[in-house]
């Protein structure tokens, strides 16, 4: 704002407020279902392996087929973690709780399919894990890849 007094110029900050048409995003069960498929389909892009048929992403093929060779025992399967071949144990089981958990707490909500593909996630892991475990008795296998 600006004054004239006495032929001297007062200028007053002003303070504008300056509204924008944004818009609005509201969420919605479409989005958070959307966000599950995906969040399940990356499990399945991560799968190491014999591929199941019914294998949604096209791309991922067969992988680690001789897992396990070198001691003659079948250690197929799992998934893969950061990128690279090791298999770490901990962060898939601590993953897998998490999902399983989810189901149990949420699988009501989910979509039938979202639910089915969940659960899938959850064995493909379980498999791994136990044929790591049960295979020879008193043997654990830790699989470090060459």
């Amino acid at each position: 704002m600006v004054t004239l007094h006495h032929h001297l110029i007062i200028i007053k900050p002003v303070r504008v407020l300056i509204l924008l048409k944004l818009p609005l995003y509201h969420s919605s069960y479409l989005e958070y279902a959307d966000a599950l498929s995906k969040s399940i389909q990356f499990f399945e892009g991560q799968r190491s392996g014999f591929l199941p048929n019914d294998q949604r992403l096209n791309w991922r093929r067969n992988s680690g087929l001789g897992d396990g060779s070198t001691v003659n025992t079948d250690l197929t399967g799992r998934y893969y973690d950061a990128c690279d071949n090791v298999k770490f144990g901990f962060p898939m089981a601590f993953a897998m709780t998490m999902l399983a958990w989810s189901v149990i707490e949420f699988g009501d909500s989910m979509p039938a399919g979202e639910r089915r593909n969940a659960l899938v996630a959850v064995r493909w892991a379980t498999d791994y894990l136990l044929k790591t475990v049960s295979q020879l008795p008193y043997r654990i296998f830790i699989f470090f890849p060459s």
